[in-house]
C-alpha cells in the first residue's frame, strides 16, 4: 500500500487534504480568475449581503463598508496567510533544527548554552515580542514572515535535542564515529535523516499556528501593509458592523476555522502515520 493510499484511509484527512489544496490553488491561480479587483471601492455598492446583485454586478460573498468585492479579497487574502504560514514554518525550522541537532550531539558546553537560549525564548510571550519587533520595524511581509520564524524555532529545538539524544548513542552513529567520520557528515548522513519525520509532522501543524498569528497581528493592524487584503484584517474591518453587515467579518473568520482546521486534519494524520508507536497500532 502506498503513503497516499494509507493518507486517505482517514475521511477526516482526506477532508483536511482537499479542503489544503483548494486554498493552495486559490493561492496560487486565484488572482487570475477574482471576478473584481479586490481593491475598487464602489461606495454605492457597499454592504451588499452575499449572493445578492449589486449595481456594479453580482457578489458570491458579498461586498464590505467600502464597496469592495469579498470573494476577491478572500483569495487574495489566502495567498498571504499561505505565504506567511509556509515562509516562517521555512525559517523556524532551519534555525530550530539546526541548534536543537548541534545541542542533541554536543550535549556539554554547547548543548547547555543552546537550550538556555530556548528557555529565555519561551520565557518571552510569544505575541508581546512579535508586537514590539512589528511595532519597531513597520508593518511588512517579510518583516512578518522573519518575526514569526524567529520566535517559533523553539519547538523544533526542543524535539530535535531529545532525538538527537537517543540517537547519537546507536550503533550506526557510533560506528561512523569509529571510521573517522566527521561531525558535519554524522550530523547530516545519520542524524539528520532519522529526526526528519518528526521535523515534518511539527511543521505541518505549526504551519496552522502561524497563519493564526498573522491573523491575529494584522487585526490588530501589525501585520502587512493596510493595502494588502489579509483574513485578520478583513474581520478588523468588519467588526463595526456585525449588526447590518455580519458577513464582512463571519466570511474571513470561517476561512481561518476551516483551513486551521484542515491543516491540523493533515498533520494528524501524518503524525499518526509517521509515529512509529502510532504506526504499529494502526497496522
Amino acid at each position: 500500500m502506498t503513503f497516499l493510499q494509507r493518507f486517505l484511509r482517514s475521511k477526516l484527512a482526506q477532508f483536511g487534504l482537499a479542503v489544503v489544496l483548494i486554498i493552495i490553488i486559490a493561492a496560487l491561480f486565484g488572482r487570475w480568475f477574482t471576478p473584481y479587483d479586490p481593491a475598487a471601492q464602489n461606495i454605492m455598492n457597499r454592504l451588499h449581503a452575499p449572493l445578492s446583485a449589486g449595481r456594479g454586478g453580482w457578489h458570491l460573498l458579498g461586498t464590505d463598508a467600502l464597496g469592495r468585492d469579498i470573494f476577491s479579497r478572500l483569495i487574495i487574502g489566502a495567498q498571504v496567510s499561505l505565504l506567511v504560514g509556509v515562509a516562517s514554518v521555512v525559517v523556524s525550522g532551519i534555525v530550530g533544527v539546526t541548534l536543537g541537532i548541534l545541542a542533541g550531539y554536543e550535549d556539554r558546553y554547547l548543548g547547555r548554552f543552546l537550550m538556555a537560549l530556548t528557555d529565555i525564548q519561551l520565557a518571552i510571550p510569544f505575541l508581546v515580542l512579535a508586537l514590539a519587533v512589528v511595532a519597531v520595524l513597520g508593518p511588512s511581509l517579510w518583516n512578518l514572515i522573519m518575526v514569526l520564524g524567529l520566535t517559533n524555532w523553539v519547538q523544533y529545538a526542543r524535539i530535535v535535542r531529545a532525538e538527537c539524544l537517543v540517537l547519537r548513542d546507536r550503533e550506526y552513529v557510533q560506528a561512523a564515529r569509529a571510521l573517522g567520520a566527521s561531525t558535519p557528515r554524522i550530523l547530516l548522513r545519520h542524524l539528520l535523516p532519522n529526526i526528519m519525520s518528526s521535523v515534518i509532522v511539527i511543521s505541518s501543524l505549526l504551519v496552522a499556528k502561524m497563519i493564526l498569528f498573522e491573523s491575529s497581528l494584522s487585526f490588530l493592524g501589525l501585520g502587512v501593509p493596510p493595502d494588502i487584503p489579509t483574513w485578520g484584517a478583513m474581520i478588523s474591518d468588519g467588526r463595526d458592523y456585525i449588526a447590518n453587515g455580519w458577513w464582512v467579518a463571519a466570511v474571513p473568520g470561517i476561512a481561518i476555522f476551516i483551513t486551521v482546521v484542515s491543516i491540523n486534519l493533515v498533520g494528524d494524520r501524518l503524525r499518526d502515520m509517521l509515529d512509529p508507536r502510532l504506526k504499529q497500532l494502526e497496522n
